[in-house]
């Protein structure tokens, strides 16, 4: 690579200039087949994104994170706060797979899944070229005067992007809070709900402000998965990058000179055509080599091909390559590191399956009251119990009730012996069970008492019972 001596790029961003003020990026217009590989990606994902609130699965809400309420939905599984265990480890899955995609392929993940990208290339963006043209076209405006055509253009695009703005906050609250909620506070008009508006107001506002004017500066600056790059690649990472043993060859990049043997001169393949520069949505040089700003969006790539094309070189010069296959001709390796990742993703994902498949959609919990001892209530013994019944299911249970199983006796519940449990509702009481003496072998037995609704049994617990001490 030329000028490795010169590493003064890596002490300021691109979106700074020598003054230290912000310097807005107009990336020219990306076109390629990479480019529209991630147009149909992104335009799947964005539908997913927008349709995951609103798909129902068995009743379930396909993605909510209601954390107020402290419910959760993942792919249509309802999780709750006694399943929190299960959430962290889907957290813990989608960390280590982050981290497993990195090592191999670089911040793939940012440029063609990651919403903030999304977003901002496929819909900002495209809105801001339809509105004020290529990027030639949006210096000039930049710099022209607040004339009418200015006025008519930016007011124009600033209202698209509230508005998009807006439509984005009312997806964002549907996860948050379920669709449903969502809907039933249209219905009833904001004048009931608000609260609700002021948040819906406040998300809006973050949303146009990370759209309209942070942009870029969110994968540079807020987000952390960047400088996690230093310590997650190798060289052995596949990047978008730059091939420098070809692009500088003995004597360095230069312009581009139809009549010349460029081959017999020794000058790389790069024509220091700026265009790698001039499309890059974060305004990077990506001859300089990996950056903590390359999204690895491919936008240099179809641009670098298109001008190789032009030139009659071959394509390639920007690529999806590792630095050891560029510098050392290495074919692509699995490593042992790679290797260790798999492994770790695999035994969570095992685990986290495996504990899917062994949660109850019914949680019950009966435990005897602290503090207390048994009572003789005649020939029998009774001991006093709390209970909870949390129903993670999309069915009202109407006719919860309780029964011993392998051994005689009664259970009254306080209060009334039958009761209701509605859908992803939750009760609680207390309940006596009384056993006759001589049935006990112990002073502690363990009892096991079955749960019904109507005459479908849902769950079986297994308690302690106390009564008086044995002696031989």
């Amino acid at each position: 690579m030329s000028n490795l001596a010169d590493e003064a790029f890596r002490d300021s961003i691109g979106t700074i200039d020598e003054e230290g003020n912000r310097k807005f990026i107009f990336p020219k217009i990306p076109s390629g087949k990479f480019y529209s590989y991630r147009k149909w990606v992104s335009y799947f994902l964005l539908l997913v994104l927008i349709a995951n609130p609103f798909v129902k699965i068995n009743g379930n809400q396909f993605m909510m994170f209601n954390v107020l309420e402290r419910r959760f939905n993942i792919f249509g599984f309802p999780f709750w706060p006694q399943d929190f265990y299960l959430f962290v480890l889907f957290m813990i899955i989608g960390v280590v797979f982050v981290i497993f995609f990195t090592v191999i392929f670089g911040r793939l993940f940012c440029g063609w899944i990651c919403p903030q990208t999304i977003f901002l290339e496929m819909v900002f963006r495209r809105i801001e070229y339809w509105i004020e043209g290529d990027r030639g076209a949006q210096i000039r405006l930049s710099k022209q005067a607040w004339d009418r055509e200015k006025i008519r253009k930016k007011g124009f695009k600033w209202f698209i992007f509230l508005i998009i703005s807006f439509l984005i906050a009312n997806v964002f609250l549907a996860y948050l809070i379920s669709s449903d909620e969502l809907f039933k506070m249209i219905e009833e008009g904001p004048q009931n709900h608000i609260s609700t508006l002021i948040a819906l107001s406040i998300f809006t506002a973050v949303f146009y402000f990370i759209f309209a004017w942070f942009r870029e500066q969110v994968c540079i600056i807020a987000c952390p998965y960047g400088r996690l790059q230093g310590v997650l690649l190798d060289n052995k990472s596949i990047n978008v990058a730059y091939d420098f043993v070809r692009g500088e060859k003995e004597s360095g990049r230069a312009k581009f000179n139809k009549n010349e043997d460029r081959a017999a001169s020794g000058k790389g393949d790069c024509i220091d055509c700026h265009q790698c520069v001039h499309v890059c949505p974060t305004g990077i040089d990506i001859r300089n080599g990996t950056q903590l700003e390359c999204i690895n969006c491919t936008a240099c790539i179809d641009e670098c091909d298109l001008i190789m094309e032009s030139v009659n070189l071959p394509k390639g010069l920007i690529r999806y390559a590792s630095e050891d296959e560029i510098e050392k001709k290495e074919k692509f390796k699995f490593t042992n590191r790679m290797k260790g990742y798999t492994a770790v993703l695999v035994i969570l994902i095992g685990f986290l399956t495996g504990l899917l498949f062994l949660r109850n959609a019914v949680e019950t919990v009966i435990l005897r009251l602290p503090g207390q001892l048994f009572e003789h209530k005649g020939d029998d013994i009774s001991n006093i119990y709390t209970f909870k019944i949390i129903n993670k299911t999309n069915e009202d249970f109407n006719d919860i009730h309780f029964k011993l199983h392998g051994i005689k006796g009664d259970i009254k519940v306080v209060g009334q012996q039958e009761f209701t449990v509605k859908k992803r509702g939750m009760n609680k009481g207390t309940l006596f069970v009384q056993i006759h003496q001589y049935l006990l072998e112990h002073d502690k037995t363990k009892i096991e008492i079955e749960v019904y609704n109507g005459d479908k049994k849902i769950e079986t617990i297994t308690t302690n019972f106390l009564g008086p001490r044995k002696f031989n």
